[in-house]
């Protein structure tokens, strides 16, 4: 390829499309409903919070800065959530004041953009080699759900986080 082929190439990947857009209708400040869970047989732990997401350079990110109390602290956390056009997979980044790590994930969506799950794999301090399924699924213009599935202990996965997120009126 030329030069201007390539930079063609370049420039059409870095073109936001239909699934930013949709990432998009997330921006503004949610009230969250979160529970999560310690292990398979315990009750779940309740807490509200709150985040606030704005998209990032020119509508290709959107990102998200969360508060609020998890498992009786407080927690708070930032995340980055892309639609790469060259890989078509959705791509992201959780970090938060939990850890000192960077989760990063990626996976698909639907087909009707109503959703997507990512995957990630992370070294644990306590429980070894996890990995991590997250579900994403927005129910309407003012209420999406976060899942976060694991596997303990190179076991069965679970259900470990659940966060509904309201948009302030």
């Amino acid at each position: 390829m030329d030069d201007r082929a390539i930079m063609e190439t370049y420039k059409k990947l870095a073109t936001p499309g239909g699934q930013h857009k949709s990432l998009a209708r997330l921006e503004g400040h949610w009230d969250t409903k979160n529970k999560s869970w310690s292990g398979p047989d315990n009750p779940p732990q309740e807490s509200t919070g709150t985040c606030e997401l704005k998209m990032l350079l020119g509508g290709r990110y959107l990102q998200q800065e969360c508060s609020g109390q998890m498992m009786g602290s407080p927690f708070n956390g930032v995340g980055v959530i892309g639609y790469d056009n060259n890989t078509k997979k959705y791509v992201s980044t959780w970090m938060d004041s939990m850890s000192t790590g960077i989760h990063f994930f990626e996976g698909a969506g639907s087909d009707d953009g109503k959703s997507f799950s990512q995957e990630s794999c992370y070294d644990d301090a306590v429980q070894g080699r996890m990995k991590w399924r997250a579900v994403t699924k927005i129910v309407d213009d003012n209420t999406f759900v976060f899942e976060m599935y694991g596997a303990r202990n190179k076991g069965k996965e679970e259900k470990m986080m659940e966060m509904t997120y309201n948009r302030r009126q």
